[in-house]
């Protein structure tokens, strides 16, 4: 869907791979916020940003935990659409 391989959790989209950047979705709410930190960069997809997703260029999950913190971010925003 997204020009990328993605995953979901319970039919929601949480997190994925594009190209060599880390895909997550962090809501609309917070992806303004989200942009401020370092190594991330809007999701662009056909030209048009995504509103609830961002991209984390590799730098910015580089140790395993910080892999991990991007992660959950996506599980937390996908968690929290599944009522």
């Amino acid at each position: 869907m997204v020009g990328g391989l993605s995953f979901s959790v319970d039919g929601n989209m949480c997190c994925g791979v594009a190209g060599a950047a880390l895909m997550v979705r962090v809501g609309a709410a917070a992806r303004e916020r989200t942009l401020t930190e370092p190594h991330v960069r809007p999701m662009v997809f056909g030209k048009r940003p995504l509103a609830g997703f961002v991209l984390v260029d590799p730098a910015g999950f580089r140790t395993d935990a910080s892999l991990r913190k991007w992660i959950q971010r996506g599980l937390d925003f996908a968690n929290s659409l599944s009522g």
